[in-house]
């Protein structure tokens, strides 16, 4: 189980694995949605992004092993780390800000 599993349900990863990946701005104009609410499916999802964040980090082999966690706050992507997963928080920066609808990526340590 990946990130996405992890964070948001078996339910999603099944949804991401028989959904094609949609053109999120793309989608977004057609449907007039907000891209940071574009879901994995193309349709609306108020945690959209942080959902598309979670699986682009289980697609660049991050660990889930370690203690992060991704929530977005608007089109902000935030994660929330322990100290175990400061080896992996700038790979995981660097892909959350690649997401397509993230304009921020915001790191919070786990307190």
């Amino acid at each position: 189980m990946g990130f996405l599993g992890k964070l948001f349900g078996k339910k999603e990863e099944e949804k991401a694995a028989a959904s094609p990946r949609p053109a999120v701005r793309r989608v977004a104009q057609e449907r007039s949605i907000p891209p940071e609410k574009v879901g994995l499916d193309g349709e609306f999802d108020e945690s959209g992004l942080a959902k598309r964040v979670a699986l682009a980090l289980d697609d660049a082999n991050i660990s889930d092993d370690v203690g992060l966690w991704v929530a977005q706050r608007g089109s902000t992507v935030v994660l929330k780390y322990n100290e175990d997963a400061k080896e992996v928080l700038a790979r995981a920066q660097q892909v959350a800000q690649g997401v397509d609808g993230a304009t921020a990526v915001e790191t919070v340590p786990n307190t």
